[in-house]
């Protein structure tokens, strides 16, 4: 049976879902087959209020809900293990990743891809994803409005993973996920938490590319972070 904090944050998405339409000047109800499909989902009681990452990808649809959307060509919404036990976050998705439409495939994500080996796991044991899922213009940080209207579907993903790490790369993952405004080299080097799942913060690959001095501090990092991983890899 649903908890009652599940029902209140279904509710709470819907009413999110139609204050959104309502400003976009949608009126009536959107009877097409893709949202028929979602409707069908809903039928059985125990799936009502269930998520999960098919779910919450049907739920961004197209997305059209902040300025991003306008330069795109492919909203990156993250891969992986839908049920790793880490989940690494980075900013938002690059030239080659809006191209693709997959999560650090460009050359930082090449580098993610040996960090990721070097701590004797693979791409497809842990889930990677960003802040925002689409292609800020330039490479540019992600504003603030921004974040703010991607960041509750990345809640969602993490909850619906329910992972027990999570490694935020980037000073921008990693004080979004944190909410505090600390640069990145203050947050690295320690444990966090984000809604009781530990969280470690190091630099992002992107950033050791220009700076590949500091690969030594992120392999400081991820050496703690694997003395307290328990799995067997």
């Amino acid at each position: 049976m649903a908890s009652s904090s599940q029902i209140i944050k279904t509710i709470d998405a819907l009413k999110h879902t139609l204050q959104d339409l309502a400003e976009k000047g949608h009126r009536g109800f959107d009877c097409s087959a893709g949202s028929l499909e979602k409707l069908a989902d809903w039928g059985a009681a125990p799936q009502l209020l269930s998520e999960t990452l098919k779910n919450i990808r049907l739920d961004l649809g197209d997305c059209q809900r902040c300025r991003l959307a306008q330069h795109r060509k492919h909203i990156v919404f993250g891969s992986g293990n839908p049920k790793a036990k880490l989940v690494f976050v980075g900013e938002g998705p690059g030239f080659e990743e809006d191209r693709q439409g997959e999560p650090f495939v460009g050359p930082a994500g090449q580098l993610l891809t040996k960090i990721i080996e070097a701590i004797s796991l693979t791409r497809k044991q842990v889930y990677i994803c960003n802040i925002v899922k689409c292609r800020p213009p330039g490479n540019r940080n992600p504003e603030t409005d921004e974040i703010a209207t991607c960041f509750p579907f990345l809640e969602r993903q993490i909850a619906a993973i329910q992972p027990d790490f999570i490694c935020a790369l980037g000073a921008v993952a990693a004080q979004t996920l944190l909410n505090k405004a600390e640069p990145i080299s203050k947050l690295r080097g320690r444990f966090h938490h984000y809604k009781g799942i530990n969280v470690i913060a190091t630099y992002h690959p992107a950033y050791l590319l220009r700076n590949p001095e500091k690969k030594r501090d992120v392999w400081e990092d991820m050496k703690m972070l694997m003395k307290e991983y328990p799995y067997e890899v």
